[in-house]
């Protein structure tokens, strides 16, 4: 096994953990996908959601109904239209994504710390190139 793919597996490992710490509830990314997508853009249709997630209607109801047990969202009519439902981020979910921005920042604070300025950027820019890479490839083969 080469540095370079016990680098990544450990890596990949030591942020794994991290999640499992912000996210004792065990939420999915898709879960958590839909939850940031709310705090981002305001209340939404389920058909908007799933839009711009790009999840099968039939997948993406089982999540929200998932989430609405949770309390992290909740449903309600449309008043614009009278018809549709409009879901929205919840206080518990707002609460959530708060704990998970947290971790963010202590994997932010910790990569800071630890990294020299010239060492950040090549971080970033090293990452930001895997990243696009297995984008591109999960796409593929969706």
């Amino acid at each position: 096994m080469s540095d370079l793919e016990t680098a990544l597996i450990q890596l990949q490992c030591e942020l794994v953990a991290e999640r499992n710490l912000v996210n004792p509830n065990g939420l999915s990314w898709l879960q958590y996908d839909i939850l940031n997508l709310l705090r981002q853009k305001g209340p939404a249709s389920p058909s908007q959601l799933s839009e711009q997630l790009h999840i099968r209607p039939s997948k993406f109801s089982k999540v929200i109904k998932e989430l609405k047990q949770k309390d992290y969202i909740t449903q309600a009519v449309n008043q614009e239209d009278g018809r549709g439902l409009l879901t929205s981020l919840t206080e518990t979910g707002l609460d959530f994504l708060r704990t998970v921005d947290a971790g963010h920042t202590f994997l932010y604070k910790t990569a800071a710390q630890n990294f020299s300025s010239e060492e950040q950027q090549l971080f970033t820019q090293l990452a930001n190139k895997l990243i696009l890479a297995l984008e591109e490839e999960r796409s593929r083969k969706q």
